[in-house]
Order: C-alpha cells, then sequence, then structure tokens
C-alpha cells in the first residue's frame, strides 16, 4: 500500500505504508544511531513525534527484550529499508509486527537521508503519515501548522508509585517518561529506588527523608511543565542531593530563574561528543533532546556550566553551586561508548555519601 509524507513547507515523500494504516500528524525528528531502534521507539521522550531514522536498514535483528519502557511511544515510525526477515538469537517477532500491534503508522521506501538534510537546513517541522492517495494539502497544512506536542509527560509518567528494592542508598526517582535503564543503574548499584508519578508533590517525595532524588527524562517542551517546576524548585531547596537528567536537567534549570529554548533540529543519537569541563575529558554520549537551557542567561551565583556539546557548543550539564545538585542533557544509563558516562551515577552515590 502506497503511503505519504508531507510536511508542512509542502514538501512530499512517497513510500510503503508500514505498521498501522491510520493518519497521523506530529513532530518529524531524525535519529542517527545506526543500531537500538528498539530502544529508540520505547523512549518515551518521543511521545509526540514521528522519527526518522537515518541508517538505511531498520529491524534486520528484529524485536528482542532491550525496551526502555512497556510500549512504544512515537506517533509514526520513518525508515528507509524495514527488514521484514529478521535473524537474530533473541528474536522474538519483527518490527512490522511491533508496530501494528501497537498501531504505530509507519513510512518505508523513502530518502530518509534527504528528509534529515530539509530538517537540518530548514529545522523540524510538523508532518502528515497518511496512505490517502487524493490528500489535498491546502486541507492538510491548517493541520500541520496547528498541531503541538503539548502536555506528553502526563501521557508518558507512571500511574503510581513503585519501588525497586535494594540494600544501599533510597533514592526517588520522578519519571518524567523514564527510561528503564536509569532506574536499573541505580538497582545495579545497591541503591532502593522509589519511582514516582511526574505529578507527586515535593512534600510527599522529602518526608520520606530519601538519601538522594533523581530527575528524569521525558518529552516535550519544559516550559509546558509548569506544575512540575514549582514542585522542582522545592526539591531545590531541600538539602537533599539531587541527580537530573535531560528533561529533568531542563525543568532544575527553569526552577531557579535559567532560560531553555528550542534547537533547530535537535540532538537524537547515540554518537554525540560532550566535554567534561571538570575533566576536560570528551564522552560519546547517547541524546534525545529538542531543547537546551541558555548559559548566557545562567547566574553563576545558583549554577555553572559543568558539559558542553563539542559538535555546537550548547549546554549538556550544570552544577549548582553551594548545592549537591548536578544535572546533565545526556543519557549516561545508555550505553553508546560503550559506558563512557556511567561514572556518573557512582558521583550520584557519592553525592549521598557513598555506598553503604
Amino acid at each position: 500500500m502506497k503511503a505519504f509524507l508531507i510536511l508542512e513547507d509542502g514538501t512530499v515523500f512517497e513510500g510503503t505504508s508500514i505498521g498501522s494504516t491510520r493518519e497521523v500528524v506530529s513532530e518529524i525528528v531524525f535519529n542517527t544511531s545506526m543500531t537500538g531502534y528498539l530502544e529508540v521507539l520505547t523512549d518515551p521522550s518521543y511521545a509526540g513525534q514521528a522519527v526518522c531514522m537515518t541508517y538505511p536498514l531498520i529491524g534486520n535483528y528484529g524485536i528482542t527484550d532491550d525496551m526502555e519502557s512497556g510500549r512504544p511511544w512515537p506517533d509514526g515510525f520513518i525508515v528507509r529499508e524495514l527488514s521484514r526477515i529478521p535473524s537474530n538469537f533473541r528474536c522474538k517477532g519483527t518490527i512490522q509486527d511491533f508496530l501494528v500491534k501497537h498501531d504505530i503508522p509507519g513510512i518505508a521506501g523513502i530518502d530518509t537521508r534527504a528528509l534529515t538534510k530539509i530538517l537540518r537546513d530548514r529545522g523540524t517541522m510538523n508532518g502528515m503519515i497518511t496512505t490517502n492517495e487524493n490528500y489535498n494539502f491546502e486541507e492538510i497544512k491548517p493541520k500541520l501548522q496547528a498541531y503541538a506536542t503539548g502536555d506528553v509527560v502526563s501521557k508518558v509518567t507512571c500511574s503510581e508509585k513503585t519501588v525497586l528494592n535494594g540494600t544501599g542508598k533510597k533514592v526517588a526517582l520522578l519519571d518524567f517518561g523514564a527510561k528503564k535503564n536509569i532506574a536499573k543503574s541505580l538497582n545495579d548499584r545497591g541503591c532502593e529506588v522509589t519511582i514516582y508519578p511526574a505529578h507527586t508533590k515535593a512534600e510527599e517525595i522529602l518526608k520520606t527523608n530519601p538519601d538522594g532524588i533523581m530527575l528524569s527524562n521525558g518529552p516535550g517542551d519544559p516550559k509546558d511543565c509548569g506544575p512540575i517546576i514549582d514542585e522542582v524548585r522545592k526539591l531545590y531547596e531541600s538539602d537533599t542531593p539531587i541527580f537530573a537528567i535531560c528533561l529533568g536537567h531542563q525543568l532544575m534549570a527553569l526552577a531557579t530563574g535559567a532560560d531553555t529554548h528550542k534547537l533547530k533540529y535537535g540532538h537524537r543519537g547515540g554518537n554525540h561528543p560532550v566535554k567534561d569541563l571538570q575533566t576536560g575529558r570528551v564522552y560519546i554520549s547517547s541524546q534525545n533532546h529538542g531543547y537546551v537551557v541558555d548559559t548566557d542567561k545562567l547566574d553563576p551565583k545558583v549554577a555553572t556550566p559543568a558539559f558542553v556539546n563539542v559538535n555546537d557548543g550548547t549546554n549538556e550539564g550544570l552544577k549548582y553551586t553551594g548545592k549537591n545538585i548536578f544535572t546533565v542533557q545526556f543519557h549516561p544509563e545508555a550505553c553508546p561508548g560503550p559506558q563512557d558516562s556511567g561514572y556518573l551515577f557512582d558521583r550520584f552515590i557519592e553525592m549521598m555519601g557513598g555506598a553503604k
């Protein structure tokens, strides 16, 4: 069946329908990872977006247990070639069946690198995936221009508190769309991890007297999270050690008077170099974000830059002045290097007083 990807600037790509055949409007973004398509699909930070994979062959090892959440989150999936006969000893199914099962529409057979060049040159834009060959662009255009991701954090967060038992430090993890490996990275280091829904009040968390607080990654514009930012401010004002990743990093910055802005096309992939300004060492990081913290509006009495993106100079982390708080824009729980920045979890445990 034919499918079409229609961008809001009028560009149209024709390909083949994969997954669900329903029509969808979403924000079109691209990911440059060569592997890890299942982790991309199940990363809650992609809620409200349709993902284009730049690597040309996707699905060749099928569906395995390498999922970052219990279900896929993107609105749509865009690939050059979808492997329909996967080969891997861990394979449990095809990506086509996975997309159909979860009602995610997609398109294959288009020039994904040409699409990526358009998004890099003109910036991230909205688009529609449809199987309707008789579409009328003038009718579609208002829908494309009106689309916004909105409050996707409420969509992806857990519904109730859960606990991962451990014998070490007690960590409260605020789930804004947390990838499973964040809690696992802490739990593997002995921590007892209590996972809280995104809209949990600061008072509820602090009354349990945790040794540390983790603010997770998540989707959308951080400025759409007003009530959460108010609670993060209360957590900042406590003396509890805090470590934040991705959206959590942005929310802490907004809660302390800094600002954020949207990148032209974002950072999404597994090969982004970041420099630790304390040691001068460069790490290869996994990233998935469309917004960054403005360092030119940063009060040094509140926080100072701790990491910088080697490619474009944007902020990748902050160290908070006079506080046991540090935050990073990238994903230290991911393994692109393969374990380059996992030491940040060890640093967090040291902030909490070290392992018991």
